[in-house]
């Protein structure tokens, strides 16, 4: 038999290539990254420990790899596109005497199909709109940003011309999950997330409007003592968050500058307004701060739900071929009601700074900068003895090199 030869697939761009025998196209990408985070877990996450010891460490060392497949073919109802994103991850251990081979872990942020508007799989919210790697290092800048771990969705967008669209989705409840506080226990998730957005794209930039809906549930408090009692518990309640989100471009000022923002406002679905958005615990010396996260506060049976609200936005600036710098930073609050005190209102603020070197083509060398505070702390009755409450901040950085591979 004559050789078949390896043949390019010119339909949708770039890297694509025919699988030998179908009609079908491939194209297969990825990247390789090293990184070294001080005073960090992981890229940025934000500290979360309330122990700070000489038998915990201030600096991680991470190595990360991903590969990603995209395969397209044209069928009568339009193109149909299945999408993985697959890659391994691996940190030192942040505890002494712990081998760091526990850090080591497999990871698909990505698996979904496409077929004529409809998305099904592990793909990123349609909540979403800012894209916290353009501008940061960080998965936890605190905006609406899935796109780090994906999301779980099944999806109809509808496209309306000249760039309108509009999409409606059922997402998995537990990504934006925050728990409880108060006499109970949250419930397993009772019902999807519905989520929708209108988007707009064109060549000046983007702009989305976005809404959700969260069910906040919690399990029975049975009677102590007394065998098979009757439960009791809080009835369900909806929570709900709204939001927008704005992006220009900028090539006035750089070939690919551009700045972009995103807010949001949430009643008992406080993961919409960050995606990162868990309970905070700074602790420097004798000094701690504390922000718990939560949807709702329960009382005698009588739920809550929790107020917050946040504002994220970046912008980056390409000095040439091989140099871009970004500044960013985000600002929310978290107010618990009346039904809480232990667990007072909090804010955070954060704001950083990245700069790549591309020294050859798909080689990044960055070095990224934050600084996050913590801001009208609460106290609870774990750190009460031990420790006075105050605000708290910290200074974080992380350096990474990335090698990316894809066409």
């Amino acid at each position: 038999k004559p050789v078949q030869y390896v043949k390019i697939c010119s339909l949708y761009g770039a890297g694509f290539y025919y699988i030998p025998g179908t009609d079908t196209c491939i194209k297969i990408g990825g990247w390789a990254r090293a990184e070294y985070n001080m005073n960090a877990g992981g890229s940025f996450n934000p500290i979360h420990s309330s122990t700070f010891t000489r038998a915990t460490a201030d600096n991680t060392i991470r190595a990360r790899a991903l590969i990603t497949f995209d395969v397209r073919s044209q069928t009568e109802y339009g193109t149909l596109r299945s999408y993985i994103a697959s890659g391994w991850n691996s940190t030192t251990s942040a505890t002494a005497g712990v081998n760091s081979g526990a850090n080591d872990a497999l990871y698909v942020p990505r698996a979904f199909i496409q077929l004529g508007g409809f998305t099904v799989g592990k793909a990123e919210s349609f909540y979403d709109f800012y894209v916290t790697p353009a501008y940061s290092n960080t998965t936890n800048v605190l905006g609406s940003d899935t796109g780090g771990g994906g999301d779980f969705v099944a999806a109809y967008t509808a496209q309306l011309g000249n760039g309108l669209s509009a999409t409606i989705s059922a997402e998995d409840s537990q990504t934006r999950q925050k728990g409880i506080i108060g006499d109970t226990y949250i419930a397993g998730p009772m019902l999807p997330d519905l989520v929708g957005n209108l988007r707009l794209d064109q060549a000046w930039g983007s702009a989305q409007i976005m809404g959700a809906l969260h069910n906040v549930s919690v399990q029975g408090t049975p009677a102590i003592g007394v065998p098979n009692a009757a439960s009791t518990h809080a009835g369900d309640k909806w929570g709900w968050a709204i939001g927008g989100g704005v992006k220009f471009n900028l090539p006035m000022l750089g070939k690919s500058d551009n700045i972009s923002a995103e807010v949001s406002y949430a009643e008992g679905a406080i993961g919409y307004v960050g995606g990162g958005l868990g309970s905070f615990a700074i602790t420097h010396g004798g000094s701690t701060g504390i922000g718990n996260s939560a949807d709702a506060v329960v009382v005698a049976d009588v739920m809550q739900l929790t107020k917050a609200w946040g504002v994220v936005a970046g912008y980056q600036h390409e000095w040439n071929a091989n140099w871009k710098t970004s500044l960013y930073g985000a600002y929310g609050k978290v107010d618990f009601g009346t039904f809480s005190p232990a667990a007072a209102d909090w804010n955070y603020s954060q704001i950083g700074s990245r700069t790549i070197w591309t020294p050859v083509t798909n080689l990044d060398l960055s070095v990224d900068v934050m600084y996050q505070k913590l801001g009208t702390a609460g106290v609870t009755a774990a750190n009460v003895a031990t420790t006075t409450n105050s605000d708290q901040s910290a200074w974080q950085a992380i350096f990474r090199a990335q090698r990316n591979f894809w066409p």
